[in-house]
Order: structure tokens, then sequence, then C-alpha cells
């Protein structure tokens, strides 16, 4: 098949371009390198453009009969969606609005977009599950809905079949170690933990020990980058086999969580047999941060036969850790 990855210089995107030129398929990448990177993408031919140029989107499209459009290009930090809203709402909302008027211009029929746990809003229930009140309290989660709900309209009325996978929390890296995150700045705990591991900081703060759980730190939960992929994969060939029609939502996770001390404890682990230590620093509560975040994926696993292969937590810390190390040893 011939294939878009949009934002496939990214985290998630790098990865899964890699899965699907492993599997065969012909992939253009279309990033504007604005939070991605050229060294991840190692996989497809690459296109550094922007979903806000419309003549390149149609320059694109008449190129090349794509089947299908996998979409990973957003802004994604909570605070700097508070701070600047505009940005977000131009890139995540205009941008996507742009990219399927092309889609529907040149008949690609087949989208499967990345959506957000954030969508959600603070839990009214745990584990969360496709039909939980969609209340997003910041900017990002709500330019993530608004697409949801421009999907479904668009759907209705264009003939677009659309995916969203609502992911929880990102994790882990490149089981081969090849590819991996490279956020600047860096927001997830993961990585965090291994920077303060290496050396790349002094320390982990854990903010807060009073929650309702079983240790007094938040839980989340954590889904394997290679996990995420996969789902992407196993969704677009329900799609492109029509079996798919109309709008769909899915929830991606392992359905148990983890919490800030289990990480810190596993991750001190691994990094032991390196001889690393980890200093952990205490901090208070921050605002708005649930105490459980954790996700049913029944749907995902009923529907397309989606399974997590890497769900332990030692195995995405390993994956990690060794993406960390060779981060560094290029330094």
């Amino acid at each position: 098949m011939d294939l878009l990855v949009v934002g496939g210089a990214g985290y998630i995107g790098s990865q899964m371009t890699k899965q699907l030129v492993r599997g065969g398929h012909s992939v253009v990448v279309l990033d504007n390198l604005s939070t991605g990177f050229r060294s991840l993408t190692k996989y497809g031919d690459l296109v550094i453009g922007d979903l806000n140029d419309i003549e390149l989107l149609d320059t694109l499209f008449s190129k090349k009969k794509f089947d299908g459009v996998l979409h990973f290009a957003a802004n994604s930090q909570v605070g700097e969606s508070v701070r600047s809203p505009a940005k977000y709402y131009s890139n995540n909302v205009a941008g996507t609005l742009n990219l399927l008027d092309a889609m529907i211009k040149h008949n690609v029929a087949n989208l499967v977009f990345s959506s957000t746990a954030a969508t959600f809003g603070n839990p009214e229930y745990t584990p969360i599950d496709e039909a939980h009140p969609q209340v997003p309290i910041n900017p990002y989660g709500r330019s993530k809905l608004m697409v949801e709900e421009i999907l479904r309209d668009y759907c209705a009325a264009y003939g677009l079949r659309s995916v969203c996978l609502r992911y929880f929390n990102a994790c882990g890296a490149d089981p081969e170690g090849e590819l991996g995150e490279c956020h600047d700045p860096e927001t997830h705990l993961i990585p965090l933990i291994l920077q303060a591991a290496s050396g790349r900081r002094d320390s982990i703060m854990v903010f807060g020990r009073d929650y309702p759980t079983e240790d007094g730190t938040c839980v989340r939960d954590y889904v394997h980058i290679e996990d995420l992929c996969s789902a992407h994969s196993l969704a677009l060939k329900k799609l492109i086999d029509g079996e798919f029609d109309g709008f769909s939502a899915f929830n991606l996770g392992n359905g148990a969580g983890f919490s800030v001390d289990e990480v810190i404890r596993v991750a001190s682990n691994v990094v032991a047999e390196d001889g690393k230590r980890i200093i952990v620093r205490e901090g208070e509560r921050r605002p708005g941060d649930p105490a459980v975040l954790v996700a049913d994926a029944t749907q995902a696993r009923l529907q397309f036969g989606w399974k997590p292969a890497y769900a332990d937590l030692e195995t995405i810390i390993r994956h990690a850790w060794c993406w960390e190390k060779n981060l560094t040893s290029k330094k």
C-alpha cells in the first residue's frame, strides 16, 4: 500500500513509519520538523512541509494516490496549550482541516488519527472506556476533541472513513534501539527518570505523596510505543478492507496502572545494572493531576484484535534505557 504518515519525524510517527516499511508498504512522511527530528526519519521518503500549506498538500496528493493516511502531527504540551491556545487551534485543528480537505479532493478515504486521553478531562470513573464523558480541561485536549467531532461530520457528509485512537501514556522506545523519545522540553515521566540516571538532569521530582492510591503517588497507564503502532496498523487494515465504515474511536492502554513510585523503583533496578542511581526529590501536588488514569481498551481488543506485546513495566523501561544510553553516548 501507498501510505502518508503526517508527523512521521516525531516520537510515535517515526516508529510507525519503520513498522509500515518493514511490513512492505511504501511510505511518504510529511513533517515540518518543528518538534520532529530529521534524524528519526530513517524510513520512508521525507517531505518537509506544514499542514497549513494548502498548495503543498495539493501537490503531494496529486503526485501519489495514497491508500490511507496516518495523522500524528500535533502540538501536545498541556501547559503550552494554556499559554498559547492559538498555536494549538491553528496547528491541531486548522491544519487537520486542510489535510481532510486535501484527502476529500483527491479521493483518499482512509484516515487513522492520533487522539488522546486528554479529551476525557478529569475521570469520573476508571478504567476509562469509550463511553466516558469527554470534557477536556485544557486547549490541547479540546483541540483533539474538536478534530474528533470534525471527523464525525466529515465521515457522515463526505464518505471519509476514520479511526481515532486515544492514547494514554505513550512510553518505551524501539525494541531494536534505533528510535525513541527526543522531546524538547521533555515532560514524560519515564524519560525524565532515566535522564536523572544518565546525568542529563540531577534528579527526578515526585509531585505529591498524598493521593488516594496504594503508595500515595499518581497512577498512570503506560502503553509501549511499539504497541501503539501495532494498533494503528490493525486499525488501518480494517479501514482498507472496508470492515470499518464512517467514524470509530478506541482507547489504547494496558488496562493496568503503575504508580510514580513503582516506575522509579523498577527504573532504579534497571539502571543499577550499569552502576547508575536515581536521586528523588519531593514536591507538592500539581493542580489538575488526577490520582488515577487507566484505560479500558476492551473495544480495541474486540474490534481489531489488538493486544499489547510489551505490557510489563520492566521491558518498557529497559527499551527506554537503551535509547537513553544511545543518546548520551553520542554527546
